[in-house]
């Protein structure tokens, strides 16, 4: 059943939450979804029946702009959607959590790792993309389409998942405050890194980038031969419960 929270922002978010089972121990997960993803993508909807089965505390939103949160997706920036992340987190949860971002959900688990150490008993990135606004998108603009933004605040790239993606100046100029890859980044708890050697949108290079970066006594990174950007295959899915059930034996 999704329910719906008031931010102080004035955002309602729509999220999913699964109810702890009594005695059992560990932190809770929370499912931070990719750019323009909800809350009811193949990997979120596997892990929340995963953790029901396990009796632990799941919880999975919508940022604003995305499913069925309010605003429009065009308006928002990284620091919006971290800024959901914190506060849904900090009302809707209790005690340490295990943060699992998928795509862009990775960067905005980084940024929390930042911003509330003291919530985050450890982290689970999956084809996790961090400053991606910045060492992905505006480093493959051509002239013409950084001319474009400049001038008109927007530029349309074609998607693979659908509708075109709508890159506006903001996304970009606000990205630029919150990049995480250019400054000491300490990571509270166990880190396991996923990633697919066929993903065309997150390459290898940008999980072993992470890898040597981050300021973490126990981290990890796994390639999958082959696998895509969805990373929800059987056995990817698999490997994710794994990764997650490791990060919970180590807190």
């Amino acid at each position: 059943m999704t329910d719906y929270h008031e931010t102080p922002q004035g955002r309602r978010l729509a999220y999913m939450s699964n109810t702890a089972r009594e005695g059992i121990p560990g932190p809770g997960i929370v499912f931070l979804g990719g750019f323009k993803s909800d809350m009811h993508g193949s990997k979120a909807e596997h892990l929340a029946q995963w953790a029901q089965a396990q009796g632990r505390p799941f919880l999975r939103f919508d940022y604003s702009g995305h499913g069925a949160s309010s605003g429009r997706f065009e308006d928002g920036a990284i620091g919006d959607w971290a800024q959901d992340a914190a506060e849904i987190i900090g009302a809707l949860t209790r005690g340490p959590q295990l943060l699992v971002g998928s795509s862009m959900g990775g960067w905005i688990a980084l940024l929390l790792c930042c911003r509330m150490p003291e919530r985050i008993a450890g982290m689970v990135g999956i084809a996790a993309a961090p400053d991606f606004t910045e060492d992905s998108m505006w480093a493959s603009f051509d002239p013409a389409q950084r001319a474009a933004i400049e001038r008109d605040g927007r530029l349309e790239l074609p998607s693979d998942y659908g509708e075109p993606y709508v890159i506006t100046r903001r996304l970009i100029e606000e990205g630029r405050g919150n990049l995480v890859l250019r400054d000491p980044l300490a990571i509270p708890g166990p880190l396991r890194l996923l990633q697919g050697t066929g993903d065309r949108e997150v390459p290898v290079s940008v999980a072993t980038r992470l890898l040597e970066h981050a300021d973490c006594a126990d981290a990890r990174l796994t390639l999958v031969r082959g696998a895509d950007h969805r990373f929800s295959d059987p056995d990817c899915l698999s490997l994710i419960e794994a990764a997650i059930g490791e990060v919970i034996e180590r807190t």
